[in-house]
Parts: C-alpha cells; sequence; structure tokens
C-alpha cells in the first residue's frame, strides 16, 4: 500500500543553524533516502519552496479569491514529502519515524487513494 509521509518542519530553523549542522542535517536526509531505496519502498520524493512562494486558491461565489501565501500560518509548514510503498501503516509508520524531520518537526502518515479513471 503506498503512504504519503509529510514532513512539517519549521522553515526558520535551518538558517539559523551552524554550516556544520546544515551539512549533518542534509546528509541525514541523504542517509534516509538511500536507505528508502535500497529498501525497495520509495516511490517519490520532493521538498516544497518555502511557504512565502504559496499561492491559495478558493472558490467563493463561482469567483476564485487568490491569496499569497499557504493555506494554514503555523509554527511548522510543509517542506516536503516521501512517497513510500509499504505492506501496512506500522511499516509507514516505522519509515515515519527515522525520517529526519521527525527529530525536529513532524511526519505525518497518509495512505494515498486512487482516483479512478474513466477510460
Amino acid at each position: 500500500m503506498e503512504y504519503v509521509l509529510l514532513n512539517y518542519v519549521n522553515e526558520g530553523a535551518f538558517a539559523a543553524l551552524t554550516k556544520e549542522q546544515q551539512e549533518q542535517g542534509v546528509a541525514a536526509y541523504v542517509s534516509y533516502m538511500e536507505a528508502l531505496t535500497k529498501a525497495g519502498v520509495l516511490k517519490g520524493k520532493n521538498r516544497l519552496e518555502r511557504s512565502s512562494s504559496a499561492t491559495t486558491v478558493r472558490m467563493t461565489n463561482g469567483k476564485a479569491q487568490v491569496l499569497d501565501g499557504p493555506y494554514a500560518d503555523s509554527k511548522e509548514q510543509l517542506g516536503g514529502l516521501f512517497v513510500i510503498d509499504v505492506p501496512d501503516l506500522d511499516a509507514a509508520i516505522s519509515w515515519a519515524a527515522r525520517c529526519p524531520a521527525a527529530t525536529h518537526g513532524v511526519v505525518e502518515v497518509r495512505p494515498l487513494g486512487n482516483i479512478p479513471v474513466a477510460v
């Protein structure tokens, strides 16, 4: 079953780290991605640009309202994601616990649903 691991982190925290701490943080994510790949469970990954680059669109009375910024204003922002294919939720939780984001933020585990496509 496929799950998405959504990484919520404090965007400003990385800039406050020393260069050595930043390098260690990047190395932790690289090692994590290598472990996912070696296990054969990684299906996709990506990081997101800062939440300040987001645009939010909402339809109200048939008109699009376009706002600069993210939908939610919070201490932690969605910074990236991993899509994994594992047997069950317990396996997904195990991978989420190993994600570096879990040490300085939150990793949300959510199953991916299938969207039926008409042919």
